[in-house]
């Protein structure tokens, strides 16, 4: 297997010698957030692959693709422990704004925690617009970074012990819920990763499994696909433009390479 690590740096454009630092993850993450976009597009072109470590490497740094929660942060989650962090994957529960309650889908949010220092942080790649680009402390420090506010909530409920609460730059003036997520249990092997995987592609309540979405962050907001629109946030600007199939296709390669 070629190296993980190497082929990462080459795809988010970081020195391949470049030695890996909790320090530097901030760095890391945001170059990942503008390089590997959060799509869905296999589940569209029936190309869905078992979740293993080879398999995610092949999409992700050998046909520089992007994915979902359930397949960019274990892809993350096997780059950081081949730098030496002390990394789990668990599960959450995304929160349904339009709705005003938990998804129903249940626990298909799939997120990293890290143990550094005696302390517990976050770490996010896949969760589309909303990343908070840094480790965020499970303390309830809060976290700042070209994207937003981003703090850990200590909840007590069925979805979990912490939850994930953000305001989003430009867009969000109050605190919003992002997921729920457990830091006492971990997911254990990828049996879990593939039923997430099963569900989210699917399930009749999934919302990725109507449209193809392909969004990613720029450095100064980001740019979101559908079949049917163009979005772009830049310095807090919007600008949405309505476009046909042969549109879309230019744009998918044109700012996505896809």
């Amino acid at each position: 297997m070629k190296n993980l690590v190497s082929l990462f740096h080459k795809r988010i454009g970081m020195p391949n010698n470049e030695t890996i630092t909790f320090e530097k993850l901030a760095e890391v993450l945001e170059k990942t957030a503008q390089s590997i976009p959060f799509e869905n597009l296999n589940i569209f072109e029936g190309k869905i692959q078992t979740i293993t470590k080879e398999n995610l490497m092949k999409k992700i740094v050998e046909r520089n693709e992007g994915g979902l929660c359930y397949e960019l942060n274990p892809f993350f989650y096997f780059y950081l422990l081949e730098n030496g962090f002390n990394a789990v994957l668990t599960d959450g529960v995304v929160y349904n704004h339009a709705a005003e309650e938990y998804h129903q889908l249940g626990r298909t949010h799939v997120t990293i925690l890290i143990s550094h220092e005696e302390q517990t942080y976050l770490i996010d790649t896949g969760f589309g617009g909303n990343l908070p680009l840094k480790p965020v402390p499970l303390s309830g420090e809060i976290i700042s970074s070209y994207n937003g506010e981003f703090r850990i909530k200590k909840v007590n409920h069925q979805y979990g012990n912490y939850c994930l609460e953000m305001k989003l730059k430009h867009k969000d003036r109050d605190w919003k819920i992002g997921y729920a997520f457990d830091s006492r249990k971990s997911i254990e092997d990828a049996a879990k990763l593939n039923e997430i995987q099963t569900i989210i592609s699917e399930h009749p309540k999934s919302s990725f499994n109507k449209h193809p979405l392909l969004t990613r962050l720029t450095k100064n907001g980001n740019i979101t696909l559908t079949d049917t629109t163009f979005t772009k946030w830049a310095d807090g600007i919007i600008s949405k433009e309505a476009i046909n199939t042969e549109k879309y296709k230019g744009l998918a390669k044109q700012h996505f390479g896809l």
